[in-house]
């Protein structure tokens, strides 16, 4: 049940003064269509809006990380280098039949001399004669499953024997690229929740000030009350359920507004298809598909920032009733 306080008002009929029953205005404990009101429900929009951006993108950087080092995982590389005296195609086959008869290699594709020399493009351009250069060849393993650690050791036999039969080849677990990858993905996910952790902070800030306000804008309802026998746990779940439909009403606006930023930031690799600027964002993170799990984490963060908005609205009310006793 709502708590209310009724108006009376006063009417003067000729020279008698006369007490009329108006209307009964109901008017709450805690009023939530004041400025104050829609002030804090476009703060809690926004701090909710931004908590959704960081929250989205700590789950895209952390699934791009996972996607990234699982691809990593299924492939191994072999670097044959042009050595004086020995036979370049010669070892590439070498390289490559060793390979072939190792245990958890699914497929090996040998690069020929151009494929080998356009994967110096990026670093070299185009248009360049790379004849006279030693440019080593590349083979690519592709291994039947991720890189656990049973095929670490497989890896580290094969090793073994590119050595005593081609010297000359150089097999990369791509184990040191992962391990840098997963400590990139780590801290760019930490500086996601940090930003996270300051919005929600700051937002607990805004929502203990307003609290705050509202008590001393009702401070004489809120005193009278106390001193009449109005239990306490009453009166703050007066303000409770007051500042908690403001959350709701801006953490709602604030997360629809977060999950349509990501509906449309899924576009657009689309509009860039076949460009440069689309090829890389999608090497880093995939379609920009937020997912289910995703847009479900942010109808999570808006109810609970809207429960958190109440909460603390509930534990200010009760600190200052404590202070009246």
């Amino acid at each position: 049940m709502s708590l209310f306080f009724l108006k009376r008002t006063w009417v003067r009929r000729g020279d008698d003064e006369a007490e009329e029953d108006a209307p009964l205005r109901r008017q709450a404990l805690a009023p939530t269509d004041s400025v104050a009101g829609r002030s804090l429900v476009i703060l809690i929009a926004i701090m909710t809006f931004l908590a959704s951006l960081a929250l989205g993108a700590a789950l895209l950087i952390a699934e791009a990380s996972a996607g990234w080092r699982a691809e990593a995982a299924r492939e191994a590389t072999i670097q044959v280098r042009p050595l004086p005296g020995r036979d370049l195609e010669a070892d590439v086959r070498a390289a490559a039949d060793i390979a072939r008869e190792a245990d958890g290699v699914r497929e090996v594709i040998v690069y020929t001399r151009a494929e080998s020399e356009a994967l110096l493009a990026p670093w070299l351009g185009t248009g360049l004669d790379l004849s006279e250069l030693p440019t080593p060849r590349m083979i690519v393993l592709r291994l039947k499953g991720d890189m656990s650690v049973g095929r670490v050791a497989n890896l580290s036999a094969l090793r073994a024997e590119l050595a005593r039969k081609a010297p000359a080849a150089a097999l990369d677990d791509h184990r040191l690229w992962l391990e840098r990858l997963g400590a990139m993905a780590g801290v760019v996910v930490g500086l996601a929740a940090l930003i996270f952790a300051l919005v929600v902070a700051a937002m607990a800030v805004v929502v203990v000030s307003a609290t705050r306000a509202a008590v001393v804008t009702n401070r004489e309802i809120v005193e009278v009350l106390h001193i009449v026998g109005a239990a306490d746990d009453f009166i703050a779940r007066e303000f409770q359920r007051r500042f908690l439909g403001l959350g709701l009403r801006g953490s709602l606006v604030g997360a629809g507004a977060g999950a349509a930023f990501f509906a449309l930031a899924q576009l657009l690799p689309r509009t860039l298809t076949a460009t440069p600027s689309g090829d890389q964002l999608e090497g880093m993170f995939g379609d920009l598909a937020l997912g289910l799990g995703g847009y479900l984490a942010i109808a999570a963060l808006a109810v609970a920032m809207a429960l958190l908005t109440g909460q603390m609205s509930r534990l200010i009310v009760l600190r200052r009733l404590r202070e009246l006793d």
